[in-house]
């Protein structure tokens, strides 16, 4: 699953792997990031939300997002290492 650059309506910018949620009932949360992380404004990436949790898979709902990219050869790369 390849990676994406999400961002949220508040401004936040991730990379992770993101799922549509099986069977969310209206009104439960109905994307499963995967393995995500901040890009941070100096180019480096951290685990979201790593000071609060170990979680790896986090469910969203999808009205939060504001787009999602493609992203950059070297963003992606940088993820890739981090998440082998």
């Amino acid at each position: 699953m390849e990676p994406k650059v999400i961002i949220f309506q508040t401004g936040g910018t991730l990379i992770s792997q993101l799922e549509e949620a099986p069977s969310a009932d209206l009104g439960e949360p109905d994307c499963i990031l995967i393995k995500p992380f901040n890009i941070v404004s100096d180019g480096t990436l951290q685990p979201w939300l790593g000071d609060l949790t170990t979680q790896k898979e986090f469910r969203i709902h999808s009205d939060k997002i504001l787009t999602i990219a493609e992203p950059t050869d070297r963003i992606r790369e940088l993820y890739v290492g981090l998440t082998k």
